[in-house]
């Protein structure tokens, strides 16, 4: 436990041999950099076929261009369906998109999403709406959108790309920890509506991990930014670790995944299965603004 950097049922599951991922079409959103890139690099390495999605159209082409080296696989194999996750609108086409060109859809990673920093008190309700946009409803209707696919097919799997942030209070990103604890409450419902459908629910849930998520952070208004930018010496789990174990949880079809390096995994456990200590001591001894937001910052 002290060198984890994942739950000990996913640890255990990284041991056993890797599930076969060759001519599974895998549709991953948020994949023009991040744990998105990442694990299309993953997925490529194994022979899956992908289609990637992102708003930044120029790094989802060299994504797809180092897919195509990682995987010596024809370019077709590799389509690109750039667009904003709260295009609501767009989100059928997107689909037919994916359908018309691969003829099924396997996987449905649904990693796209935003962070944020700010206190409570000073957010403006645009803010939330506009992470629950992202985050949250621009995941279930894309969802949605291929859930018919997979019901007809009567196999298929959605993935959810959580956070820490869905199982604890983070302190000072209320609407992004708002916004991941409400992916589990939709998702732990298809998962129980789905239990006589062959299809599987992943809900992933990484701690600090280099992505370009923290640089992209809004604040309490509308607009602004955060300003925060990685150092190569903070202490997150590097991008590819984390992509690597995800896969191997999506493998499996694991119902909920934790990845997070120490001490924040420490905390976790004890979230989950000790909160009155965790709530009324260990927050109220060590939880002040400075420790958790360099905690978060991985400094």
């Amino acid at each position: 436990m002290l060198f984890a950097d994942a739950d000990l049922t996913l640890l255990f599951y990284h041991l056993l041999p890797e599930k076969n991922f060759q001519n599974k079409v895998v549709w991953i959103t948020g994949a023009s950099s991040g744990i998105g890139e990442y694990l299309a690099y993953s997925f490529a390495k194994r022979r899956a076929i992908l289609a990637l999605s992102g708003v930044n159209v120029e790094r989802l082409e060299n994504v797809k261009k180092h897919c195509i080296e990682i995987a010596k696989c024809a370019e077709e194999n590799i389509l690109l369906v750039p667009f904003e996750i709260q295009n609501f609108e767009i989100h059928e086409a997107c689909v037919k998109k994916v359908l018309d060109h691969f003829g099924h859809i396997d996987i449905l990673v649904n990693n796209a999403g935003v962070s944020q920093r700010a206190d409570f008190k000073d957010i403006d309700i645009e803010v939330d709406l506009h992470l629950f946009n992202i985050n949250v409803f621009g995941m279930v209707n894309l969802t949605r959108k291929v859930l018919g696919h997979f019901l007809e097919r009567k196999k298929g799997h959605v993935v959810v790309t959580s956070s820490t942030a869905g199982k604890l209070g983070a302190p000072y990103s209320s609407a992004y920890t708002g916004s991941k604890h409400a992916l589990h409450g939709y998702f732990e419902c298809l998962r129980s509506e789905m239990v006589e459908e062959n299809i599987s629910v992943t809900l992933v849930c990484p701690g600090p991990v280099f992505s370009q998520i923290t640089d992209r952070c809004v604040t309490a208004k509308l607009g602004e930014k955060y300003g925060h930018t990685q150092q190569t010496t903070d202490k997150k789990m590097a991008t590819e670790r984390c992509s690597e174990l995800m896969v191997t949880a999506i493998g499996y079809k694991l119902d909920e995944c934790w990845i997070c390096i120490q001490p924040l995994l420490f905390i976790y456990y004890l979230a989950q299965y000790m909160p009155s200590i965790f709530r009324n001591v260990l927050i109220k001894l060590f939880f002040n603004k400075k420790t958790v937001m360099k905690m978060r910052q991985g400094r």
